[in-house]
């Protein structure tokens, strides 16, 4: 039986059932049967179109909450039941892919916003809201130039020419370097993908200005060179004392520019991550000994330097860094402090770390310059620090040492009354002596 005749069969059974009353008790009779029968079908049919428009009107519509039928309304509901069983199947599936992506997207280190048609905000993850300042609860909705306003986003925005990357170096979150790229989506909606670029734009200006000044370091000692070598290459004469001072000269300069290169290999191999450090037991007072006859010898009589080891300990780690790092800081020293002045070295065991310092009598170093000091080729005074014979490079080479063993610089200085480098190196840096158990 189709489903018109199966919906229609009560209907039909009225009919037959009233001609039947027509014919054994007349027409009133039959008339009242088939009267009282249609109400009956037809409160029966509203009593269910109310409870299904009742349903509709509930904001969660679950299987469950789907009212119970009978008659034909009960295939009708169970029909409804199966759909919304499906469908909220199908929601649900669909959830947990939006939650997926949402748990992507906000891992990814890339700041991701979405835009609708109109550049209003959609979505965005939490990188996009600490590139650019903004905050989904409350910027949702909100037109994207509202919040980053700089000019050339916005121009960069109506322009519509997305190809090539935005550089912003003022946003909202300051201290960053963002670079904002459109990426269009969809039906006019648009991805507005942030990365910060900060250590990149660091690192680019760290090699525009290291290029910069290893050409001016190298440009003066060649130029004096050159010069005493065109002139001696002349066919006219010069005197022997003219040829004794160019050779001085020449021979300082060259000395100054194997200094300077020597330097620069050695930063590099420091800062090559995959030469690690050969960690090997160093005796620290055997190394400083070592240093002494060192500094003596560049002081040449000219200061008064002493040598305090108050412990025996040892150090894990590269002996030739060690003494790089730490012949540095003494050459400094005694470069930079006048004739006459007090030089002190100094190796202990302080709060359980290792603690080695050179503290001198010296010129001292100003206040705004002790963070910059590590910087290459940071000089407070150009001048001074090229008549005494350093590359600029000395506390660069302590800083690539010291991270690679663990251990941290701390620079206290006044001026006209001197300065203390000290190198704190961690425990687990210390290999303990027995005398000193």
């Amino acid at each position: 039986m189709s489903d018109i005749w199966e919906r229609s069969f009560n209907m039909i059974l009225v009919v037959l059932i009233t001609a039947v009353l027509w014919m054994i008790f007349g027409a009133v009779n039959a008339l009242i049967f088939c009267s009282g029968a249609l109400l009956w079908m037809v409160f029966h049919h509203v009593r269910h179109l109310v409870a299904l428009e009742r349903w509709l009107q509930v904001s969660d519509h679950t299987p469950a909450s789907i009212p119970a039928g009978s008659g034909a309304w009960d295939d009708v509901f169970a029909h409804l039941a199966r759909y919304v069983r499906q469908h909220s199947q199908s929601q649900e599936q669909l959830s947990l892919a939006l939650e997926r992506m949402q748990k992507i997207t906000s891992a990814m280190p890339d700041g991701i916003v979405i835009l609708d048609e109109t550049d209003r905000i959609e979505w965005c993850n939490p990188v996009a809201e600490q590139h650019l300042g903004i905050n989904l609860s409350l910027d949702a909705g909100q037109q994207i130039t509202y919040l980053v306003r700089q000019i050339p986003f916005v121009e960069y925005l109506a322009a519509r020419k997305y190809s090539n990357p935005l550089i912003l170096k003022q946003t909202r979150q300051q201290g960053i370097i963002v670079s904002l790229q459109l990426v269009p989506y969809g039906y006019k909606q648009k991805l507005l993908i942030s990365r910060d670029i900060t250590r990149f734009e660091k690192i680019e200006t760290m090699r525009r200005d290291f290029i910069a000044n290893v050409s001016h370091e190298l440009r003066t000692p060649l130029t004096v060179v050159g010069g005493f070598l065109e002139t001696l290459s002349a066919d006219e004469p010069v005197s022997v004392d003219f040829n004794k001072r160019a050779l001085a000269l020449m021979t300082q300069q060259t000395t100054r520019m194997q200094r300077l290169v020597e330097d620069l290999l050695v930063l590099s191999r420091l800062e090559n991550e995959q030469n690690k450090v050969n960690d090997k037991p160093v005796d620290v007072a055997s190394l400083l000994q070592s240093a002494l006859q060192d500094a003596e010898s560049l002081s040449a009589g000219r200061h008064h330097i002493r040598l305090n080891v108050a412990t025996r300990d040892q150090l894990s780690g590269s002996e030739e860094e060690l003494r790089s790092a730490f012949g540095n800081l003494i050459s400094n020293a005694i470069r930079y402090t006048p004739d006459g002045g007090e030089i002190s070295i100094n190796w202990e065991k302080k709060d359980g770390q290792g603690l080695f310092s050179v503290q001198d009598s010296g010129i001292g170093i100003e206040s705004q310059h002790i963070p910059r000091l590590t910087e290459r080729f940071y000089r407070v005074d150009s001048s001074r620090s090229r008549e005494t014979g350093g590359t600029g490079l000395g506390l660069a080479i302590v800083k690539h040492v010291l991270n690679r063993h663990d251990a941290r610089l701390e620079i206290i200085s006044k001026v006209g009354k001197g300065s203390c480098f000290n190198i704190w190196f961690s425990a687990k840096r210390l290999i303990t002596s027995d005398s000193d158990e």
